[in-house]
């Protein structure tokens, strides 16, 4: 059940925009990254969840996404994501944001599984404008923003396919499905 899971989780770029995602769907995935394991369990990250239409607005532009598929121009303007989750620090309280990176990617994955769960998609976006996205969400100076998670309902396929060549580049043929290569399991174990 946990490996289907995992195996249909993928990053996804494209949204149906028609679906719109809830602030209690945001807040049961931002529960679920609550009860990870924690660095030495201080729990140092807060979530700021962006879903309105104006917050939409402001915060997209400031993101860039598939840094490796430059010339698609993603998510397409109609098929952007409904909600975002901006994992945060507060640095007044527990320091430099460097130190807690480790969760960050704990809490983005069980975001993305519980979204995956409720039938919707996330992309985890470490490319973004961190000085206005905190202007923009009014976030105070201390809150530091660490990562960006789109979340919405697919509007891609998505599938994994097996690394050739030893290429790991993700990629979309021409009808638009986009393919993400895994290195087979007897590659990766020593």
């Amino acid at each position: 059940m946990l490996k289907d899971l995992l195996t249909e989780n993928r990053s996804c770029r494209t949204f149906d925009e028609s679906r719109a995602v809830t602030v209690d769907e945001l807040r049961d995935m931002v529960d679920c990254a609550r009860l990870t394991p924690s660095s030495v369990n201080l729990q140092p990250l807060c979530y700021r969840l962006v879903y309105t239409d104006e917050e939409l607005a402001a915060v997209q532009p400031l993101t860039k996404w598939a840094g490796a598929l430059p010339q698609l121009h993603l998510p397409p303007e109609g098929h952007r994501p409904r909600a975002f989750i901006v994992i945060c620090q507060d640095t007044a309280k527990f320091g430099s944001a460097d130190k807690f990176l480790k969760d960050v990617g704990i809490c983005a994955l069980a975001i993305q599984l519980r979204a995956c769960e409720m039938g919707l998609a996330g992309c985890m976006i470490g490319s973004y404008n961190k000085a206005a996205l905190a202007s923009v969400l009014k976030l105070p100076e201390s809150v530091v923003p660490l990562l960006v998670v789109g979340i919405g309902k697919p509007d891609e396929e998505r599938r994994i396919t097996e690394v050739r060549d030893d290429q790991t580049r993700y990629y979309r043929d021409e009808t638009n499905v986009h393919y993400v290569p895994k290195r087979s399991l007897s590659d990766i174990i020593l």
